[in-house]
């Protein structure tokens, strides 16, 4: 029989023993690009009578940059801007008001908060979101838009709640690999 308290106070502290590389910074994108994504894909945003361009700002300037809850969490936590409710099966685009310069050779992939989908079956319409690092200099800026919806019950969010994590991981390409060619649009723009 192993004696947990003999065992516990002789076992070395947990410490973080590799280094982690630092491969991206996190940006706000310019506001005249999250007002035309918020206007197009928001146009019914409830405003509670102040104008619209007045709120987009006020959203704009709350946007906070994805962070990290704990020296050992892999994902950076994406938080909403606006207040939301869906009904199950009902889904939506939020534009995030954040882009991602990336190293070379790294992808930032996108996932539901854990509590979100365990608790509310919530889901990226994607599955998962793959930002590149050449996703940066599209012609949107690189803005992430994250579409969610929950699958067993409504969810409702208030700004700056969090609901997306993104993780960075490196990737590999084919010894035989020659692409050149260079990205411009956004989300698609590379083929259907």
């Amino acid at each position: 029989m192993i004696n947990t308290t003999e065992h516990s106070e002789t076992r070395p502290k947990y410490e973080l023993d590799y280094y982690a590389p630092r491969v991206a910074t996190f940006e706000k994108v310019s506001f005249e690009q999250f007002k035309q994504a918020f206007n197009t894909l928001l146009e019914n945003y409830e405003t509670n009578g102040t104008p619209k361009d007045t709120c987009v700002k006020e959203i704009y300037d709350m946007i906070e940059l994805p962070t990290r809850a704990t020296s050992g969490s892999a994902g950076y936590d994406f938080k909403t801007p606006i207040n939301l409710t869906l009904g199950v099966y009902k889904s939506m685009i939020i534009p995030t008001g954040i882009r991602c310069r990336l190293q070379s050779n790294y992808v930032l992939q996108l996932y539901p908060r854990s509590s979100l989908g365990f608790n509310y079956g919530m889901e990226l319409i994607n599955t998962v979101g793959i930002i590149d690092s050449d996703y940066y200099f599209a012609d949107n800026e690189g803005h992430i838009m994250i579409k969610i919806r929950p699958t067993v019950k409504q969810l409702q969010l208030k700004m700056g709640d969090k609901f997306a994590q993104g993780i960075f991981l490196p990737y590999g390409i084919t010894r035989d690999d020659d692409v050149t060619t260079k990205r411009s649009g956004g989300i698609g723009s590379t083929g259907a």
